[in-house]
């Protein structure tokens, strides 16, 4: 497969998610979702990391570590949510660890509301 841009790669992840929605509506916690994803992405090609790993690093130490829920191509970060409201709290965990990754390109996926809100956000 040719390596794939970010904005097909989110283009990708957002027609699963919107399959992942109409399937099992709302009303689950984060995990069905999350592997229900994880199974359309990989179905459609594309190498998805569940829980990938990255360190939180201050100046010249590591001080601790962290995940994301997905991590898509090695390049896009996926986080899954399942509540009935969007949080800007939510934007601001996916901008830390887009920084602290070195990832560029993340998405949040709230598959709790009647219809699939997501919003993508770059560094």
């Amino acid at each position: 497969m040719t390596e794939l841009i970010h904005g097909e790669i989110t283009e990708q992840i957002l027609g699963a998610a919107f399959d992942v929605h109409s399937g099992l509506g709302p009303g689950f916690r984060e995990k069905p979702y999350e592997r229900a994803l994880a199974y359309e992405l990989s179905a459609r090609g594309l190498l998805v990391v569940p829980q990938a790993p990255f360190q939180l690093n201050y100046k010249d130490i590591v001080v601790g570590r962290s995940q994301t829920d997905l991590l898509v191509e090695g390049k896009v970060i996926v986080e899954v949510k399942a509540t009935e409201a969007h949080e800007t709290l939510f934007e601001a965990q996916l901008l830390s660890y887009l920084k602290a990754s070195g990832k560029r390109v993340g998405l949040l996926l709230n598959f709790g509301m009647e219809s699939l809100w997501r919003k993508r956000l770059i560094v």
